[in-house]
This record gives structure tokens, C-alpha cells and sequence, in this order.
């Protein structure tokens, strides 16, 4: 099997201007990803680019667009857009290919490239893999000759279309008249239109974090620190608030109280929901190894599977695809809602959320906490070189946390598929011992990292 070097669990990643991230890869990445999809379309070769707010997007944006227009590939570009937005529209034209220009939840120093195939899906692990020989053999040989260049455009309608199809998910006849809502956009890709889908909907809106200078996504707001939100929610006296990140393919929700409500609830209630009404599909969730023990517990109170894949939404659509799930996602807020999109989307989660929201006419307080999760906790170390995971320490450690929580929780240890760092994970009923385990591996690992004995 052919292994993948640029390509993490979430496309290329890494610091602007200095590789991968540089305008010299983004051009092969866009002859190579080409040539792998040029054609499948059934019409002239279309790609279509969609970006976020980073200032470094201007960068890359135009090295993408030569590479494709030099094979040959016509580019439609969309401007910031939601991750979600691009797979949508990918679909829409019947192009080959799409392409976001972002970084997720990362700051705005960092930018990423992902890919989608012509079915608004991304794309599989042996795919990039493929992309990625092609980049590395001769890629003078797909150059189109002057007559056969491909031509670029903007769309200037690209929002208005999204915007259409976000509303089309919410249930036909609901409205969102006399609710208050603050919504944050992370000064990111939704900022103009995560607002608008909720005004015309009918709710008062309060958006925050909207004004993106190329240099705040994501800085202190947003899905990632969604405490601005939270205070806004309360002291504006709405009824809820919404956190997207900065490409908006997840989210966050506060109740009237402020109290967050992460992707595993959101997950719990509408899969309760979708089950009351006969709407759920599989007869379970999928979710990743990183879900809390609470819903799994809670769905199989419902007589519903949750079944669990690696961490990665893209690992989740995959699984849900191969057996009929409909609902799936991350405890992180990507939540992929596949009746309606090929990818995780904040904004359709959100309103699957409001959605039930009005059918129980409740503070969203009393409807959205489902199941009292287990204590969990999250410690990322950050390792410059090496691989501290090969430590005999560091196994012994995971080892003995892995004994001491036996029968009552687990450990999960993994390594990030887009920043060099360690994700240590424990829970269980005791939240002392889960304490204890997380600090002694995590510390274990950083002692490996700096090598200190």
C-alpha cells in the first residue's frame, strides 16, 4: 500500500509560505490532483476553489488556479466559503474536483488544501497517496498545450446558492420566529452567511466575530474558544448561541445559560430524535474512538449502536457510506448529516438542533443535555522531533494507565494527524484517577520529548 507523506487526517497542512504550504506545492498538488480527476465530470475539466479569511489564502488561491488552468481545467472561484459550501457546489456543477484553501480551527498562520471528488466526498487514504506519486513523476507531461489552457472565473452568487441550501434542511414549515440567537463565525469562512441563513429563517441574530482581517480566524472566538459566544448568549439574554470554526465544518452550541453542548449531546439528541420520528438510519451513530462513554451508553439505553471509527470526519462519512448510517460525526462538533450534505456542516447541524429546539417549545437547557457524560479529559504535548510514542516509558506508562482504569474507563493515546502533538485521553467513573492517569502519561511523554531521563 502506498503511503502518504503531505496528506494528513484532514488534507496538507502546516505554517504558510514554508512547506508544504508554499505556492510551489499548491501548483503540483493542482496538476497532480488534476490529472487524477481531469474528465470524470463528463464535460469540459472543471475545478471549483473555495478558501477562508487567512490573509495567506491570496497566496495560494492563484498558484492553485495555474496549476489547474495549465492541465487544461477550468477553475470556478467561490471566495471564503464554507468548507461544506465548496463539497455542495463541487456536486452542483458537476465538476471534477474541489478544493478548499484553509486550516480548519487552526490560527491564521497556518493554511491546509483539501480535496474533494466529484461526488462532494473527500478523498480516500489510497487516493491522496496516488495524488502524491503523480506530484513526484513528471508533471511537465500533463502541461495542456496554449490553445487547450483552462480559464478562471468568480462566482459571484456562491453564497446566495448555499445559503438556499442550508435552509433546505430545515424541516418545510418551521421557522425560527422569536428566537434570539448569537452566532459566531470565527471571523472565518461563514461571516457572511451563517448570519443570514438564521435572519432569513427568522430569528433575531446577533452575530459576533465577523469582521475578518486575513489575521484573526479563529483568535479567541469562535468554535475552538467559544467563551465569547457563551458570555454573549448571557448577557444578550438569547435563547442560544452557535460557535462555527473558521472553514464552519463544525460547531458548538450554548444554552440560554451559557453552558456549552459539544458534538457527542448534539449527536444524542438528534439521534433521539430522528429515532422518535422514524427519520434515523443504521440503527445507530457513527462517532470516533474519541466519543464519551456516556453516549455510548446512552444510545444503547435507546436500543441504538454507537459505532466507532478512527478520529477524522472524512473516516466517519466513510463508514457511514459503507453501512447505511445517515447521522454521524466528532465529539469536536464535526457533525456530518448525510440525508442532506457529504461532509461535516456547522450550520446544518445547528439547525437539526434548533429544529428539535421548536418542536419542544423548551429552553434548550432542558432539552439538549441528554446523557451525563463520564469524566473525560484531554491533554495535548507537544513534541518538536522524534517519536516519543516508541518510549519504553512512555509504554509502560500508557500500560499502567490502561490497568488502573480497567473495567471502568479507558485510555486513548494518538498522535495528531495535522499538528506535531500527542493527544493524551482518559476517562472513566473516577475523575481522580482519570486525573492522575492523564498528568502521569502525559508527563511521561514530555519527559521522552525532551530527553530527559
Amino acid at each position: 500500500m502506498m503511503t502518504r507523506k503531505l496528506f494528513g487526517t484532514d488534507g496538507i497542512r502546516g505554517t504558510a509560505n514554508s512547506h508544504p504550504m508554499t505556492p510551489e506545492v499548491a501548483l503540483r498538488v493542482a496538476m497532480a490532483a488534476g490529472r487524477q480527476f481531469i474528465g470524470t465530470g463528463g464535460h469540459r475539466p472543471l475545478t471549483v476553489i473555495g478558501k477562508d479569511t487567512r490573509l495567506s489564502g491570496y497566496m495560494l488561491e492563484p498558484a492553485l488556479t495555474a496549476g489547474f488552468v495549465s492541465i487544461g481545467m477550468d477553475v470556478v472561484l467561490v471566495g471564503p466559503m464554507p468548507t461544506p459550501a465548496v463539497a455542495m457546489l463541487t456536486r452542483s456543477f458537476r465538476a471534477d474536483l474541489g478544493v478548499v484553501i484553509s486550516a480548519s480551527h487552526n490560527p491564521f498562520e497556518d493554511n491546509g488544501i483539501k480535496l474533494f471528488g466529484p461526488d462532494g466526498f473527500k478523498l480516500s487514504d489510497e487516493v491522496e497517496a496516488e495524488i502524491e506519486m503523480r506530484m513526484s513523476n513528471g508533471l511537465d507531461a500533463y502541461l495542456a498545450g496554449p490553445a487547450a489552457l483552462g480559464r478562471a472565473r468568480r462566482l459571484e452568487d456562491a453564497g446566495g446558492r448555499y445559503i438556499e441550501f442550508v435552509k433546505s434542511s430545515f424541516p418545510r414549515g418551521s421557522r425560527l420566529d422569536g428566537l434570539k440567537i448569537v452566532v459566531d463565525c470565527a471571523n472565518g469562512a461563514a461571516y457572511k452567511v451563517a448570519p443570514r441563513v438564521l435572519f432569513e429563517l427568522g430569528a433575531e441574530v446577533i452575530p459576533i466575530a465577523v469582521e475578518p482581517n486575513g489575521f484573526n480566524i479563529n483568535a479567541k472566538c469562535g468554535a475552538v474558544a467559544p467563551q465569547a459566544m457563551c458570555e454573549a448568549v448571557v448577557a444578550h439574554g438569547a435563547d442560544l448561541g452557535i460557535a462555527l470554526d473558521g472553514d464552519a465544518d463544525r460547531v458548538m452550541i450554548a444554552d440560554e445559560t451559557g453552558r456549552l453542548i459539544d458534538g457527542d449531546q448534539i449527536m444524542a439528541l438528534v439521534a433521539a430524535f430522528w429515532h422518535r420520528s422514524g427519520l434515523l438510519k443504521g440503527h445507530g451513530v457513527v462517532a470516533t474512538v474519541m466519543s464519551n462513554l456516556g453516549l455510548e451508553r446512552y444510545l444503547g439505553g435507546l436500543g441504538l449502536s454507537l459505532v466507532r471509527t478512527a478520529v477524522g470526519d472524512r473516516y466517519v462519512v466513510e463508514k457511514m457510506r459503507a453501512d447505511g448510517y445517515n447521522l454521524g460525526g466528532e465529539q469536536s462538533g464535526h457533525i456530518v448529516f448525510s440525508d442532506y450534505a457529504t461532509t461535516g456542516d456547522g450550520l446544518i447541524a445547528a439547525l437539526q438542533v434548533l429544529a428539535v429546539l421548536v418542536g419542544a417549545q423548551r429552553p434548550l437547557s432542558e432539552v439538549a443535555r441528554v446523557f451525563a457524560p463520564l469524566p473525560q479529559l484531554l491533554k495535548n504535548v507537544r513534541f518538536a522531533q522524534g517519536a516519543p510514542l516508541e518510549d519504553d516509558r512512555v509504554k509502560q506508562a500508557i500500560a499502567d494507565g490502561e490497568q488502573r482504569l480497567s473495567g471502568s474507563g479507558r485510555v486513548l493515546i494518538r498522535k495528531s494527524g495535522t499538528e506535531p502533538l500527542i493527544r493524551v485521553m482518559a476517562e472513566g467513573e473516577d475523575e481522580g484517577l482519570v486525573h492522575q492517569v492523564v498528568d502521569e502519561i502525559a508527563a511521561t511523554i514530555e519527559r521522552a520529548a525532551s530527553g530527559n531521563r
